[in-house]
């Protein structure tokens, strides 16, 4: 009798968490990334935590071997194929490149580059604490009609202004509100 008893509840855990996980996964954004040539690159899927923390996770491929900048650009235009609808990167402060650089930086700079291995693929996650999702905040990546995603042809020196000397827009994803599953 308690095992039949146990059953149903074990189920029901089970279902519950499943639930949950499911609800949390709907919670991300995400934005299909595609090269200049319109080959798909990956994506990218955005997060925000309950304590303001943004989890931007990287999932590319049929990207050039190496090391790739990766930055937020202002606009939610990818026209290839130099992606320069985008605009510069998202600035709302005002401030230079570089995540090295002492007088501050661009929002839309990220911490790291990404890594692009011999097979063409490679993955980050950038968790930050001065990009949101947030209706009404200043750093809102989606606010205005949104920004874009891109990945530039060479590594950011984290501190050259206005671009980090990245080079070339490779690959390109819009990231709006509407991007959201």
């Amino acid at each position: 009798m308690r095992t039949l008893f146990l059953a149903p509840a074990l189920c029901l855990t089970a279902c519950l968490t499943a639930s949950s996980a499911l609800a949390k996964a709907k919670d991300a954004l995400v934005v299909p990334i595609k090269t200049s040539s319109g080959q798909d690159a990956g994506k990218a899927s955005f997060h925000e935590s309950k304590k303001g923390e943004l989890t931007i996770k990287l999932e590319l491929k049929n990207l050039p071997f190496g090391e790739h900048a990766v930055h937020i650009h202002a606009k939610a235009v990818c026209d290839a194929p130099d992606f320069k609808g985008a605009g510069p990167h998202f600035n709302p402060d005002s401030k230079q490149h570089g995540i090295q650089n002492p007088m501050g930086h661009h929002a839309g700079d990220l911490p790291q580059n990404i890594s692009i291995g011999e097979d063409h693929t490679g993955t980050a996650t950038f968790k930050v604490d001065y990009l949101s999702m947030t209706e009404g905040a200043s750093n809102n990546i989606l606010a205005n009609g949104g920004t874009a995603i891109m990945v530039h042809e060479k590594a950011d020196d984290m501190k050259t202004d206005p671009t980090g000397n990245a080079g070339n827009r490779i690959a390109c994803g819009v990231i709006t509100a509407s991007s959201a599953q």
